[in-house]
């Protein structure tokens, strides 16, 4: 809906509030740079296994070589989640010089009206004094404008590109 006063908030992804989060996620599938490893689950699965895996990759308990701790945040509008956001807040040289510290997706029918660029604001409010640098680092295909849209709208710059991305940096209020 839209004309309508709603309450955004970025909360953890977690067990309390797993039914809104897989609803969530089985309306936003891999795209655009964004992997999705919630989409396609049973409900089961994902309670399970995916959540739970998730928590532990945010304590950074159990994670595959080369990877860092990376925490799942649900964006929701009023109690219906409608994205997903992905935190780093530290890098290896992988992260460093790809994707960064935060991935990001709205579900299919909540795009086009700002909340990626709302999301994004609430977690660099929320999370963005754990980023170890001094600038959150993160990309965007080029065939994916919208999010340099919603990377520039909060303070992003284009830090450098390839034939694929962009790397936008967004320096940090501390």
């Amino acid at each position: 809906p839209t004309g309508g006063i709603y309450m955004l908030t970025m909360r953890p992804l977690c067990l309390e509030e797993a039914e809104a989060a897989y609803d969530c996620m089985q309306d936003l599938p891999s795209e655009n740079g964004f992997g999705n490893g919630g989409y396609g689950l049973s409900y089961e699965e994902f309670v399970n296994g995916f959540i739970p895996h998730c928590d532990r990759y945010a304590r950074g308990v159990d994670l595959k070589p080369g990877h860092v701790p990376q925490s799942y945040y649900i964006l929701f509008e009023d109690d219906r989640a409608v994205g997903v956001f992905k935190f780093r807040p530290q890098l290896n040289d992988m992260l460093r010089n790809g994707a960064g510290h935060i991935g990001y997706g709205i579900r299919r029918d909540s795009r086009g009206r700002g909340l990626a660029k709302a999301g994004l604001a609430l977690l660099l409010e929320t999370a963005g004094h754990l980023i170890e640098e001094d600038e959150a680092y993160l990309a965007v295909k080029k065939t994916n404008p919208a999010s340099l849209r919603v990377m520039l709208a909060n303070g992003a710059y284009i830090h450098h590109e390839d034939e694929e991305e962009y790397y936008t940096r967004i320096p940090l209020k501390r």
